[in-house]
């Protein structure tokens, strides 16, 4: 176990000596992932329901200045 894990570590300083490779070594899956996860929450649509409740608070905040 211990010289698989000096053979990663060694490539992994290898990688970051020639500047080739990930930037984020074994981070770099779980920040693809993340990324992933982020696009498809922000192209999803608004519910119906929620742009309606957006709409109804948009409309009670200029009346709620004015008193």
């Amino acid at each position: 176990m211990k010289d698989m894990m000096k053979h990663v570590m060694a490539g992994v300083v290898e990688r970051r000596r020639d500047g080739s490779g990930d930037p984020l070594g074994p981070n770099s899956e779980i920040g693809r992932k993340l990324k992933q996860y982020y696009d498809e929450l922000v192209s999803d649509d608004v519910p119906d329901r929620f742009a309606q409740l957006l709409s109804q608070l948009e409309q009670a905040e200029p009346a709620q200045k004015k008193d």
